[in-house]
């Protein structure tokens, strides 16, 4: 999907107002990115001392300027640890983080506060991450000063006026003084977007941005994130349980399971034609009409696994239907399964893309097994 594609009744972006991306390089880059973190007390009887849960383990991806990546998988897949660890809300357990092709690790307070000052995080629920008790003014007031200094008067009733008009919420008196709860949802996320914005980032991490609003307003969400893309030739990570929207959102989409990244490609070609058995099974298991009877073996057998005690070999191995004993013992890698529409690689961790005599045989269709 090119980057400058918009959404049905997404406002053309303006060009000129930032500098055009270098398509070849990223300006976010994880570099087998892992965080685990220590089973405390409770865990459960069995469990041995100094278990951890394997939250993410190996993670690549590359964020340019212009773009969008979506990150997809089923709840406890590891998303949102994903994008708490690209904006170093919380510290890696190993990998690095390299932005503008640097070591992004940030030591210290002030570090921190140049990182956060190129990439900015919009969280899930924008009810619980906009303080009640404060209105709009202070909520972007307090951002725009602590990223472009102390403004005043004019200078900050202009900034204000700004970050509300490109959040399309006009005019911006009506807005800059209500509170949270005076707002519908669509538009406190369009506060929680201008305040992020008030950074200028040049990455924007995306949590899940639309699954605690209404349907009807979902699209007008994504079509503000088109338009500040375009526009601004921002990096956006797009996490979402949603396949389908990353299809239409994203140019690139990576599937998580467990922890891992199970396949990678362009966005078109991962939900047109799904090379994983996971993924394939996550787009069958969608809801279809005109399909109601066949949705049974659309969907994995089993539940996720604990990541406590991960199974060995492939993660995907207990709920797979073409599993073999060679998924079970040895961990796939990332292996070429082709080229999407304009020659970008598609990557899947199956052996049964692996030329080996013990490798899994897949069927077409992958639920029909």
């Amino acid at each position: 999907m090119s980057a400058q594609t918009t959404f049905p009744g997404a406002p053309a972006g303006a060009p000129g107002e930032a500098p055009q991306p270098d398509p070849g390089a990223p300006v976010l880059e994880a570099a087998g990115i892992t965080k685990h973190y220590p089973v405390k007390g409770g865990a459960g009887r069995g469990t041995r001392r100094g278990a951890v849960v394997h939250a993410v383990d190996g993670v690549d991806l590359a964020l340019h300027r212009g773009r969008v990546v979506a990150l997809v998988g089923e709840s406890g897949s590891g998303k949102s640890t994903v994008a708490r660890l690209l904006a170093q809300l919380q510290p890696v357990t190993a990998g690095r983080l390299l932005l503008g092709g640097t070591d992004a690790r940030a030591r210290g307070r002030r570090a921190f506060r140049r990182y956060v000052g190129r990439v900015q995080m919009i969280f899930q629920d924008p009810f619980a991450s906009l303080n009640p008790v404060h209105p709009v003014r202070y909520t972007l007031t307090r951002a725009l000063r602590i990223h472009r200094g102390r403004l005043r008067g004019p200078e900050l009733e202009q900034a204000l006026a700004e970050l509300l008009e490109r959040v399309h919420l006009t005019p911006a008196e009506r807005y800059v003084d209500k509170y949270p709860h005076e707002l519908s949802g669509g538009q406190r996320q369009r506060i929680a977007i201008a305040r992020a914005l008030a950074a200028d980032p040049e990455v924007l991490l995306a949590d899940e941005p639309i699954s605690m609003l209404d349907v009807s307003i979902r699209l007008g969400i994504l079509n503000l994130l088109a338009d500040l893309r375009d526009r601004l030739h921002l990096a956006i990570l797009y996490i979402t349980h949603d396949i389908a929207s990353a299809r239409y959102f994203a140019d690139t989409t990576l599937v998580m399971y467990a922890g891992r990244v199970v396949e990678s490609g362009d966005s078109e070609s991962v939900t047109q034609d799904p090379k994983h058995p996971y993924t394939r099974l996550l787009l069958a298991s969608a809801p279809d009409p005109e399909d109601l009877a066949e949705r049974p073996q659309g969907t994995p057998r089993g539940e996720p696994p604990s990541l406590v005690t991960p199974p060995s070999g492939c993660r995907f191995h207990p709920r797979c239907p073409f599993a073999t004993d060679l998924c079970r013992t040895e961990a796939p890698p990332l292996l070429d399964v082709g080229r999407g529409p304009a020659g970008e690689p598609r990557q899947a961790a199956c052996w049964g893309y692996a030329d080996r005599a013990d490798a899994p045989a897949l069927t077409p269709t992958g639920v029909d097994a």
